[in-house]
């Protein structure tokens, strides 16, 4: 009996040891997107009051787990009993991300009038609702990048055991929100942690130099995640067509990866902008 409890917890050890090698192997694997899920997601949690930061990106980092427990058993099944459909929805979630990359990139050129940064006021039922726009926009954009970490790391792991992948992939998406959204936390609190070092220094010395740095940073900090976070909509977007469809992934092999992928983010985005844009435009008409 002994000997058989004793053999479980040398399973169980070996397992946790495979997932331990697998999950370090699978996080750098995802290191790039995750790069881009925190430039994306930082810049979708700002805008809002001080007092609102924290409810905002709490509501965020929760979409952001639900996100993970759809996402995670839906990809290990359809990976064992439908793999083409992983690819099918990979292909469809790069022409949002291109879609609303280019849809920001639009609004900047052709709303130059607004200046500064726009925040969402908490006191009024038309601004609460914009907030929880905004909420839903950074979940569904989260949802997208969360299936593209999720195939990755499941890719590091297809020759494993099925118990292995289950668990290297789950500790993967369980590190990518944790990771993402505490650094996302921290930024968005950078000007009140000033203020309080301000504060405390009596306006004196080392820590009151650093307090103003960092109120000074945070605008350009945000500003800098806004252009950044913009980038990697389409990066990511592109990256998805190039890697997922073989025909693009060998089309101009002299080319620059990033380059094929900043391009057909960019045409990605440009037909998918023109194809709602005009969509909306012929709803509106037969509406009125």
């Amino acid at each position: 009996m002994a000997s058989g409890i004793f053999a479980v917890l040398d399973d169980i050890a070996a397992l946790m040891d495979d997932v331990a090698v697998a999950s370090k192997i699978a996080t750098k694997k995802t290191a790039g997107i995750l790069g881009d899920d925190l430039a994306v997601n930082a810049e979708k949690a700002t805008g809002f009051l001080s007092s609102r930061e924290i409810p905002v990106l709490w509501a965020i980092t929760k979409g952001s787990f639900v996100n993970k427990l759809i996402i995670v058993p839906i990809v290990l099944l359809l990976n064992v009993f439908l793999p083409l459909a992983t690819k099918i929805a990979l292909i469809i979630g790069g022409f949002y991300l291109a879609y609303e990359g280019v849809e920001k990139m639009v609004h900047y050129f052709t709303h130059r009038e607004k200046k500064g940064e726009e925040v969402i006021e908490e006191n009024t039922e038309v601004n609460r609702e914009a907030e929880k726009t905004k909420i839903r926009s950074a979940i569904v954009t989260d949802f997208i990048l969360s299936v593209e970490i999720v195939i990755i790391a499941l890719s590091t792991v297809l020759e494993a055991p099925l118990a292995t992948q289950i668990l290297t992939v789950s500790v993967v998406a369980i590190l990518a929100t944790v990771g993402v959204y505490g650094i996302v936390a921290l930024i968005v609190r950078m000007d009140d942690a000033g203020y309080k070092l301000i504060k405390r220094s009596g306006e004196k010395g080392f820590f009151n130099a650093l307090g103003s740095f960092l109120v000074k940073a945070l605008p350009v900090i945000i500003k800098a995640l806004g252009i950044i976070g913009t980038i990697a909509l389409i990066l990511v977007s592109g990256g998805i067509f190039v890697h997922q469809i073989d025909y693009f992934h060998h089309l101009l092999p002299g080319l620059p990866s990033i380059v094929k992928e900043i391009a057909f983010g960019l045409i990605a985005g440009f037909l998918t902008f023109f194809l709602v844009s005009g969509g909306k435009k012929i709803l509106s008409a037969v509406r009125n």
